[in-house]
């Protein structure tokens, strides 16, 4: 509401109060269907594609159980975060999670922050992986092309939520066919075990497995991105615990299923040696060339930029309602019901970290501070649970369960920490 004022003469009259039209905001597209969809694009991505090699090259034959456990690391604070999007259900979760549970602006400002550079670290990191598989197919710099798939990118992020998750869906099944194809032609090989390792092949070094659970835990990461879209999911309370679970449980079956049979048609160290250990696979098992899988790796690297453009740009939305960073960010156009000028700050950041940074170093900026902020979530998700241990209902965790997720979480990033260091 607003005061404005009347004709002059009018002594009683001098103002008068107004309706202002409310701030557009996001606007609930988001079904079951598409927010598991777009929790499996951002979780999937292209990662598996190569990861699968990297984790049985440190684990051997107990690759599937890498998995197995690092699934059930990341389920822990999965759970976590579901029960906290009912709670809090609003953009820039994680932030609003450590307000809530830890009482700082300050640290809910600086976990906001931290989670939207993770997300545009990591699409840095993807969007030069893209470019430069691009750069093979076409007589173009790996910067033109980045800079064309980030304008491309924001526009669809711009044009609306429905509209980028349609997208996201779309790549994601393809990217999900390809890995059934996968189980599909090893099959024979996996059941009749005639080249599974043998169990001598296990690791003797507790320290390798260790860093096969590591490497595994980031083929999981994604349902921290799917908080983030809360404001556009219809029904959240119901809609938001039951996608992350679809989503977890999805990723589980496929990595484990996938491991196995990535086990039966190659040995650990030739998938170790293999830049795309899954098209190995293919090739060993069907004698033919894997060219369409890498086509489809390379649409799996522009998913992944997407979702994490999508993500970052509904952190900053979500800091600017809660008036932590300028209110501009969190200006939402009307026509799209997107937070366009966010968006556009969130692709103009990615490019630049695309150009700039050496990947490596964006990877590992990624892992560390995403390990940081599930450990916070956790310990914010402890004092809720101190304070109001059944809040407004809905989906709940045991009382237990965020300190056993800390502890995951808070082991995993020493971890990595050594492993960095070592």
């Amino acid at each position: 509401m607003r005061w404005i004022k009347t004709a002059p003469g009018r002594p009683w009259h001098s103002c008068a109060m107004v309706e202002t039209p409310p701030r557009p905001t996001l606007q609930r597209r988001l079904g079951l269907i598409g927010l598991t969809l777009y929790g499996l694009g951002v979780t999937i991505g292209a990662g598996i594609y190569v990861l699968i090699g990297q984790v049985a090259g440190l684990a051997g034959a107990a690759a599937p159980f890498a998995f197995l456990l690092a699934a059930f690391v990341a389920g822990l604070t999965a759970m976590s975060f579901a029960e906290l999007s009912v709670r809090l259900p609003h953009s820039a979760g994680e932030a609003v999670y450590v307000r809530q549970g830890l009482g700082s602006p300050a640290l809910a400002l600086v976990t906001g922050l931290a989670v939207a550079l993770t997300g545009m670290v990591a699409a840095a990191a993807v969007l030069i992986g893209a470019a430069g598989y691009l750069a093979t197919l076409a007589p173009l710099a790996p910067w033109i092309i980045a800079l064309a798939l980030i304008v491309v990118l924001c526009a669809l992020a711009v044009w609306g939520i429905a509209e980028s998750v349609a997208a996201i869906g779309l790549v994601t099944l393809v990217e999900i066919g390809g890995l059934l194809v996968i189980l599909a032609v090893a099959a024979p090989a996996t059941l009749s075990g005639a080249t599974w390792p043998a169990s001598g092949d296990l690791p003797l070094a507790a320290g390798s497995f260790t860093a096969a659970v590591v490497v595994a835990f980031f083929a999981f990461i994604g349902f921290e991105d799917m908080v983030n879209v809360v404001e556009e999911v219809r029904a959240p309370q119901h809609t938001m615990p039951l996608a992350i679970g679809l989503t977890l449980i999805a990723t589980t079956v496929l990595y484990v299923s996938l491991v196995c049979a990535a086990l039966g048609v190659a040995g650990p160290a030739e998938l170790a040696d293999s830049t795309a250990p899954l098209a190995l696979v293919f090739e060993r098992a069907t004698g033919l060339s894997a060219a369409p899988f890498a086509v489809v790796a390379g649409i799996a690297t522009v998913n992944g930029v997407l979702v994490l453009v999508i993500m970052a740009s509904r952190v900053l939305y979500g800091l600017a309602r809660q008036g932590s960073l300028p209110a501009a960010l969190g200006h939402v156009w009307g026509r799209t019901g997107t937070p366009a000028l966010a968006t556009l700050l969130v692709g103009a950041a990615v490019l630049a970290g695309a150009l700039t940074l050496p990947i490596a170093l964006l990877a590992q900026a990624s892992s560390m501070l995403t390990l940081t902020s599930f450990t916070l979530v956790n310990v914010a998700l402890i004092a809720l649970k101190r304070r109001d241990a059944q809040g407004t209902g809905g989906f709940r965790v045991p009382v237990w369960w965020p300190w056993l997720a800390a502890l995951a979480s808070s082991g995993v990033l020493i971890a990595e920490l050594w492993r960095l260091l070592a």
